[in-house]
């Protein structure tokens, strides 16, 4: 038997040996997990004082900074939990530019003079902690001789123990800020948009008659696409290991094109693996709601609850870690790449996103009669007013390297930003527009043809799986994040965006006129509806005819990273920012400083990868071949084979001259973002059409590399 048979026979037979099937009832109390890890609301009344907790609560509810005391008797209360739950270090856990989490582990034990040590942890330490800022990515706010920065508690959302082996460690979510105060994590400028979009939402219910609500929070809940592989095959590709996605690798004969992957049973690994994952994020306090196959061979989905933007974003980051380090645990790797296979379904992470009052009204629920519900007609005109003013921003927020491999193809979102509103949404809307009377809610019934079989309600349109931007009953789902991707800046601008819509509205419904409260709400409505239908579609937005459709309304097309990044600096990006207080244009031209030095060097370590592997990898592979075909005098296949070859060696030759940049050629910004994409990643696709033919051609036992047909169907 080869080696790459034996290998695919041990993927094949992989066994826990006991311990990650591990049975746990779940029906039992003391089985009951979810928050166990986490120094919740519950934990803090159980462990601190009365009055202590009274406070506390009384000052995160005014948005008030904890005072010394306050902030002394919380933390100490915290070490003590930390401790039993068997913790020896903390960490201020926050979101640097890098788009991951960052931490440094600080012992609770400091020594005595008498040779011993005590557990200290103060108020000042579990607020504040003091990294070294120049050693992330800033944008400039910080050069390298000016290292400091400060980690804040954001005791809105939970502290939460992280299990190992060796013992605990307690995590504290922070913001992370410059010496000189500017923000460089996606935590901070969250936060301030959904301050903002509060301050919006509730100016606009007083006009709308509501005097109960002084809060308005807006949720998520993201659904995250991920691939799970053996992890023989992902330590065996180089390309994966570095860049997170496969540089080579032919479509192999099936695909997905069955549809038979796609809800299909859960293979038992898998699952296995699934449930594991489960368990330790409830222990954490994710609550997570769903799990199946998705699209592609290995390829699945988790979801979580909704949650306040801040802690789903929080929580998204750890259920992204988790995922990763329990993979492990049952010899499988997760790819979070958004484009890890080529000619394979990519993965994105649907942000499901809406907005609901402290008094439990969701703004952006229709109700059985949308067409008499004043409140959700005004939000969802600012919602979709909001999309249209900044749709080429939108589309920049979900702009990377792996994503120009997703977007825009047949299996996800256009890079045309659009809204999805249903049949009857759309239908009431233009009613509106057209000062017709709207029609009434349908209460209409699905029979499915057999009694027992129950009727099934029909909601008021189909759905639109081509839609980036769809309304989805109480909701709007955006699709086009990918996978690997935070939700921090995504849910800042809309929280942003929508914020600055419904003050124009709200603005114009105190001008309106007449005393009637309903016609001056549709008259606001009316008018921002004509002003903002262009953005409204419900066809396909794959085809072609969708992007001619487009061109004539007026829509941006952004279809790479390149082109959609300058849209975070772009005047209405500044003015809308500023004037919320979320971003400052410093703040903004930072991080547009990153993201576009961030996809020239992801491009360079995928170019200088791919050289590398031709070189060292398929090459002498396919020389080997060659010798073979020659000493058997399999003319016709030498040839065949000689000639892919030849283009191969010329394909791989112009690659390096690539990777060497040319003269005068900017070491960073947009022209070396534009050169690797032009000419880095171009001359990269040669190489790959190239070894992909040769893949099909080289004898089994040479190929150097596990294929597609191993690593998505071997499970």
């Amino acid at each position: 038997m080869t080696a790459i048979r034996q290998k695919n026979l041990t993927a094949a037979q992989w066994s826990a040996n006991g311990s990650g099937l591990e049975q746990v009832d779940l029906t039992k109390d003391e089985n009951v997990v979810f928050g166990e890890n986490v120094f919740s609301i519950a934990t803090q009344r159980e462990r601190l004082p009365a009055d202590v907790f009274d406070r506390l609560q009384g000052t995160l509810e005014r948005g008030e900074a904890l005072d010394v005391e306050l902030a002394d008797a919380v933390a100490e209360a915290m070490k003590d939990w930390a401790l039993e739950n068997g913790a020896t270090h903390y960490t201020h856990v926050f979101q640097p530019l890098t788009g991951l989490t960052a931490e440094k582990h600080d012992s609770f034990f400091d020594p005595t003079s008498e040779g011993g040590s005590i557990a200290k942890f103060k108020g000042s330490e579990l607020i504040q902690g003091e990294p070294d800022a120049s050693s992330f990515p800033t944008g400039g706010i910080r050069a390298t001789f000016e290292a400091r920065g400060y980690t804040a508690w954001d005791p809105t959302s939970p502290a939460f123990l992280l299990d190992n082996p060796n013992g605990a460690l307690l995590c504290i979510p922070t913001a992370f800020a410059s010496w000189t105060g500017e923000a460089l994590d996606g935590k901070i400028p969250l936060l301030r948009s959904m301050d903002a979009l509060s301050k919006s939402a509730v100016r606009a219910l007083r006009l709308l008659g509501d005097e109960e609500s002084s809060r308005v929070i807006t949720t998520v809940g993201p659904e995250q696409e991920y691939f799970l592989i053996d992890e023989q095959y992902f330590f065996a590709r180089p390309d994966l290991i570095l860049t997170g996605r496969t540089l080579f690798g032919a479509k192999p004969a099936k695909g997905h094109e069955l549809d038979d992957h796609y809800f299909g049973a859960i293979p038992e690994r898998v699952l296995a693996c699934m449930m594991d994952t489960e368990r330790e994020l409830a222990k954490l306090g994710v609550p997570i709601k769903t799990r199946h196959n998705e699209v592609a061979p290995a390829q699945y989905e988790i979801a979580p609850m909704f949650e306040n933007s801040n802690v789903g974003s929080d929580h998204q980051q750890l259920l992204m870690q988790v995922l990763q380090n329990m993979a492990r645990k049952y010899g499988l790797v997760c790819l979070l790449h958004e484009k890890p296979f080529a000619g394979v379904n990519g993965s994105g992470k649907h942000n499901n996103w809406s907005m609901g009052t402290d008094t439990g009204h969701n703004l952006l629920d229709p109700g059985d009669t949308p067409a008499e519900n004043l409140s959700f007609l005004f939000f969802c005109a600012a919602v979709m007013q909001a999309v249209n003013r900044h749709q080429g921003l939108l589309r920049a927020t979900v702009a990377n390297i792996g994503q120009d491999h997703r977007l825009g193809a047949n299996e996800a979102p256009p890079a045309i930003i659009s809204v999805f509103l249903g049949g009857e949404l759309e239908t009431i809307f233009d009613k509106i527009a057209a000062e017709e009377d709207s029609p009434e809610a349908h209460d209409d019934v699905l029979d499915l043809g057999a009694e027992v079989l129950p009727d099934l309600p029909l909601d008021g349109g189909d759905r639109n799986r081509t839609s980036p931007f769809a309304f989805t009953g109480n909701k709007f789902e955006f699709r086009a994040l990918g996978s690997s991707m935070s939700l921090a800046f995504t849910n800042t601008v809309l929280n942003t965006i929508v914020a600055e819509a419904i003050d124009e509205l709200a603005t114009k419904l105190e001008a309106a006129e007449g005393e009637d409260l309903s016609d001056r709400v549709l008259s606001v409505v009316r008018d921002s509806y004509v002003e903002n239908r262009r953005i409204v579609f419900d066809g396909d937005g794959y085809s072609e005819a969708w992007e001619q459709e487009a061109a004539r309304r007026g829509l941006k097309n952004l279809r790479t990273t390149p082109d959609a990044l300058p849209e975070v600096t772009a005047p209405t990006t500044v003015e809308a920012f500023e004037r919320y207080s979320v971003l400052s244009q410093r703040e903004l031209e930072a991080r547009y400083e990153v993201w576009v030095e961030q996809y020239a060097m992801q491009a360079n370590i995928e170019a200088e990868t791919a050289a590398t592997m031709a070189r060292t990898m398929i090459i002498p592979a396919v020389l080997r071949h060659l010798s073979l075909l020659r000493e058997t005098g399999a003319d016709r296949l030498e040839q065949e084979t000689r000639e892919l070859f030849d283009r191969l060696v010329e394909a791989t030759l112009a690659l390096e001259d690539a990777n060497g940049y040319p003269d005068g050629l900017k070491e960073e910004g947009m022209d070396l973002a534009i050169y690797a994409r032009d000419k880095q990643l171009a001359a990269m696709h040669e190489v790959r059409v190239v070894a992909d033919r040769l893949e099909r051609i080289v004898a089994d036992d040479l190929w150097p590399l596990p294929r597609y047909s191993e690593m998505m169907f071997i499970k």
